[in-house]
């Protein structure tokens, strides 16, 4: 999480929106450690209802907003847009709208970041997982992903694959997954378990060996000039991004 925040170079009293916010984490994280205003927008019932509890129990409601609804309903101007783990899941057909979306919120002047699941080629993702895992999911290529940045004339400002880092995040869930597994039977069965089983090892492997690519791309308005020239700033020791964001506070 800290990694995405500092590719957008997040500062106090910023607006950001979160397209896709899952349970909460991101955002909470966000706010709490960047001191920006955070709305998080997700269409899942149960993940809104736990990340509000979540904002009580830390006391940053008044920082997060969590807001039950389509990306597709995101209006208001924010300083950047970050999306995790949704752009998989909103269709090709859809790309265009979503850019249409981006650039409506943070337009020519503000940034963002896209953390998706892709591909090196176009094709379709595995039938048997969109059957029983991802029901609709696309992982796009870079080109593909670019039909919703070229139209508005967004800048892609660094890209990074991540793929064998979550290979080995896959492991450990994998791993965590068998330790727990007769519990997992005792809630569902033991065809999930042999379903959950399957996905997890497979996913692994093909992230492993490059079928699968886990993209983050970091992204500006054509008039967005809070450009680093290199790397530096992603890795900066704690203690002095800290002393910085003070200091700007």
């Amino acid at each position: 999480m800290d990694h995405v925040c500092r590719k957008v170079r997040l500062q106090p009293g910023e607006r950001i929106v979160e397209a896709g916010c899952g349970w909460g984490g991101l955002a909470l994280h966000m706010a709490r450690q960047y001191g920006v205003k955070v709305k998080a927008f997700n269409i899942s019932h149960e993940q809104i209802v736990y990340a509000r509890w979540r904002a009580r129990q830390e006391a940053l409601d008044g920082s997060v907003e969590f807001i039950e609804d389509d990306y597709r309903n995101i209006h208001g101007r924010f300083d950047a847009l970050i999306s995790v783990g949704m752009l998989e899941h909103v269709g090709r057909e859809h790309y265009r709208e979503l850019g249409r979306v981006i650039h409506r919120t943070v337009g020519d002047s503000g940034r963002g970041l896209l953390h998706f699941i892709g591909r090196s080629r176009p094709r379709p993702l595995n039938a048997w997982l969109r059957k029983h895992i991802f029901p609709g999911a696309y992982p796009p290529t870079l080109r593909e992903m670019m039909e919703m940045f070229e139209p508005w004339n967004f800048t892609v400002l660094d890209v990074e694959n991540l793929r064998l880092h979550y290979a080995r995040t896959l492991e450990h869930w994998l791993e965590r997954f068998e330790r727990s597994r007769q519990q997992v039977a005792a809630l569902f069965d033991d065809r999930f378990v042999r379903m959950w089983r399957l996905y997890l090892a497979g996913s692994a492997a093909a992230f492993h060996t490059g079928t699968m690519q886990l993209f983050q791309v970091v992204f500006a308005g054509s008039e967005c000039n809070a450009i680093p020239w290199t790397r530096a700033y992603m890795y900066e020791p704690q203690e002095e991004r800290r002393d910085r964001l003070q200091a700007a506070d």
